[in-house]
């Protein structure tokens, strides 16, 4: 038995934070049914298309169930109702005041079920004076102080690769505190109404740059911190065939390895961070990134070779722990690997193909 088996989920929510987090929900056992309108999530008309949805809606959407509903039509929204009565929990990202004017805000939908684990996900919150402004993934990180920790040469900002205040600022804890409620609603038969900011939650993620500020008013900035580039024991080093390894021999029992490995152990002492990058860059660069993972082979140096995704797919360490091993069908019975997700084997049901629904196709069976 799944540790969610028998918890239902209504999901209002679209594109990347609640879906992800639902997905989860999914994946532990819970029965997830995803309101859409006539015309669908946006996500599931995005590039590339795998079937007769985009990939990107197939991997979030796997094994839940789609439901049409228009929800300013009353008729529909009494329909709505009735679910809620029978629901666990409900996920919703529109911005704060929506689901108050639809007549789903937590008070009225409480009202209907008190056990009702409510959780709203926002950009900026449910309160504040920014709670309405309209932003994206990186105008999270921006305004968190996240993007001015990464630059380029010059000193510009880089645009970020991963969509972390989606993911780990909103879908995650979403599914953290979603948890936590139903704990709560163990101990006490109350449910409760969940206010999960993406750009808060950024900040737990920057905890070294907020202790190191609070502490000794040290705040950080790129290229100088030990994790933003300042240090030559975490540090990218290019090879003579214009490939890159990723050194972090933070610890000194690492760090002596290493440098006795690249034949710089007079290093071992020097306090100036710039010479000793340097000199390190300039011994790395004289042989390939084949040669320099076969001379690490077999010793405590924390240097891994840079890859891309494509490359990284195919490690055989990933492949032979499963990472890749579950698949999904889409709604024209397309199969494809399925998206891996942080749920430890244990949670995951026995089967490893579920099908991401086309839209409305449970829409009969679930309002009838």
């Amino acid at each position: 038995m799944q540790p969610l088996e028998g918890i239902k989920v209504l999901d209002f929510s679209t594109l990347l934070p609640g879906p992800m987090c639902t997905l989860l929900l999914a994946e532990a056992g819970a029965d997830v049914i995803k309101i859409e309108r006539a015309s669908g999530d946006d996500m599931r008309d995005y590039s590339p298309k795998v079937g007769l949805d985009s990939v990107n809606f197939s991997l979030l959407n796997r094994g839940k169930k789609s439901v049409i509903a228009d929800l300013k039509n009353p008729e529909t929204i009494e329909k709505i109702k009735r679910l809620i009565v029978d629901a666990d929990v409900i996920v919703e990202q529109f911005r704060p005041g929506v689901m108050d004017r639809l007549g789903l805000g937590y008070q009225a939908v409480s009202r209907l079920n008190p056990g009702i684990v409510y959780c709203s996900i926002t950009g900026f919150g449910q309160s504040g004076p920014s709670a309405m402004i309209a932003a994206h993934d990186m105008n999270y990180q921006a305004r968190a102080g996240m993007v001015a920790l990464s630059a380029d040469a010059k000193g510009a900002p880089l645009v970020p690769p991963v969509l972390t205040a989606d993911l780990a600022g909103g879908a995650y804890p979403a599914v953290m505190n979603i948890l936590l409620g139903l704990r709560k609603r163990d101990l006490d038969g109350q449910g409760c109404h969940l206010d999960v900011s993406m750009a808060d939650n950024l900040f737990t993620l920057m905890y070294w740059g907020l202790g190191n500020g609070w502490a000794a008013n040290q705040w950080p900035s790129p290229g100088n911190e030990l994790v933003t580039g300042g240090s030559p024991r975490y540090q990218v080093y290019q090879t003579s065939d214009d490939k890159f390894l990723a050194a972090a021999p933070l610890e000194e029992k690492f760090w002596t390895n290493f440098l006795g490995l690249i034949g710089l152990t007079e290093l071992q002492s020097t306090q100036d961070d710039r010479l000793v990058k340097a000199r390190v860059a300039k011994v790395i660069a004289q042989r390939t990134a084949a040669e320099w993972m076969a001379i690490f082979e077999g010793h405590d140096v924390c240097v891994t070779e840079v890859v891309g995704l494509e490359q990284a797919t195919q490690d055989p360490h990933f492949i032979e722990r499963g990472v890749f091993k579950r698949t999904l069908k889409t709604s024209d019975g397309t199969e494809m690997l399925a998206l891996p997700v942080p749920l430890s084997a244990v949670f995951l049901g026995k089967e490893t193909s579920a099908v991401s629904p086309s839209l409305g196709q449970h829409t009969q069976e679930v309002l009838k």
